[in-house]
């Protein structure tokens, strides 16, 4: 049985079958693959084309964890099995891989039909709700609530980012309770919250700002790219590479900055040249935007940030515009996530996908403690740790029948 019907939920089940065992998979939403729909709606980002020895340093301090998954389905073997349903791929400027069509639907369309020839059994509206005391597992259905027996389950039940779609964390009391170390849920790959001023939220929301680069944390560590200013603060594949960052450090510190190299082509030394000319009768905006080519959002971002004083005298505006520094209030909350942080622990696991203290029951994807910014990371993990967990349940059958 497999409860679960994303990317690693239907991976576990296309090894299992390979290896001839019945397979019937469970989900709560009336369709499968709803969050790898979602995911695909602007392009669907399958892996990123990156040296393996950098695509796994993505991830992280759980690198460790996720190393062997990853030498068994790497970023070369996504593109391969993408092929295999006759679908084109190709890298982009960004080194992120995308099917030549952008759509995540022909790709799942082949995939379930191939499943479903191969014998796999679905169940939607299936809600799974826990155990009985005898170890049957429960669901909520149309029909009223059900029991069924499994001699091995994968639960691939997605995190807790996105519940419309299904992720909804529901299973995490069911687990605790029979044993298993669950880390709290966070948002991974999230906007945060930033107090702008009534003037700026008249005039930006919805403005990319773009090339910037992104430095946080005492790391130092810098990420060239671009965000997006919304309403309520930041959002963007720039933000969601630094996200992890600036939410650890909310967490311990309370309080973080985010800064921003508004002209990352220009040195300071080129920008103090450039504002210490002849400034004549024109305004401090003008002469900006004339020596520096800073206009509109970027413009207005430095308004808001350079402290008035500072801001009159171009002179001194040099060092702000290499290091604007914006002060981060909040992650937004983890329902507008792209992913999350937290889950299963690892230290639950036998280093197979299995649970310790659950004979039998195994697990994959995102409900892993585990995170990985955007960029194709995420999918590929999913499908890596769906394969491993697939395997892992074929061997413990397979000792069951000897």
């Amino acid at each position: 049985m497999v409860i679960g019907g994303g990317p690693a939920g239907l991976m576990a089940a296309e090894r299992l079958l390979a290896q001839r065992y019945r397979v019937d998979l469970y989900d709560a939403m009336p369709s499968l693959g709803r969050k790898f729909l979602m995911a695909g709606k602007s392009g669907l980002n399958i892996t990123h084309a990156e040296p393996m020895e950098t695509f796994v340093t993505r991830f992280g301090d759980r690198q460790d964890h996720l190393q062997h998954a990853l030498d068994q389905f790497d970023n070369q073997a996504v593109r391969d099995w993408v092929a295999s349903f006759n679908i084109e791929t190709f890298v982009g400027s960004s080194g992120r891989v995308f099917p030549t069509e952008f759509k995540a639907a022909p790709l799942l369309r082949g995939w379930l039909s191939k499943l479903r020839h191969a014998g796999l059994t679905t169940h939607t509206r299936h809600r799974w709700t826990g155990w009985t005391d005898q170890n049957a597992l429960t669901f909520e259905t149309p029909a009223g609530e059900i029991q069924i027996d499994a001699r091995a389950t994968i639960l691939a039940l997605g995190g807790a980012s996105w519940p419309q779609l299904g992720s909804d964390a529901a299973w995490v009391d069911w687990l605790r309770n029979r044993g298993v170390d669950i880390q709290a849920f966070r948002p991974a790959n999230a906007g945060f919250d930033v107090a702008w001023s009534d003037h700026f939220l008249e005039r930006f929301p919805g403005e990319p700002v773009k090339p910037v680069t992104l430095t946080v944390g005492v790391s130092g560590r810098k990420v060239p790219g671009e965000f997006v200013i919304t309403e309520s603060g930041v959002e963007g594949s720039g933000i969601y590479a630094v996200s992890a960052e600036l939410r650890d450090a909310l967490t311990q510190d309370g309080t973080t900055q985010l800064t921003l190299d508004l002209t990352p082509d220009r040195s300071e030394e080129r920008l103090r040249a450039d504002l210490g000319k002849f400034k004549g009768n024109r305004s401090i905006s003008n002469h900006i935007r004339r020596t520096t080519g800073l206009t509109g959002v970027k413009a207005g971002l430095l308004r808001e940030f350079v402290p008035k004083d500072v801001f009159q005298n171009s002179a001194d505006l040099a060092p702000w515009i290499k290091a604007l520094p914006v002060d981060i209030r909040r992650p937004r909350p983890i329902e507008e996530a792209i992913s999350s942080a937290g889950g299963v622990s690892f230290d639950a696991l036998d280093g197979k996908a299995a649970l310790r203290s659950l004979p039998g029951v195994f697990c994959a994807g995102e409900m892993l403690d585990w995170e990985a910014p955007t960029g194709g990371y995420l999918l590929t993990a999913c499908f890596a740790l769906g394969r491993a967990a697939g395997d892992a349940a074929a061997d413990y059958l397979d000792r069951l029948t000897k």
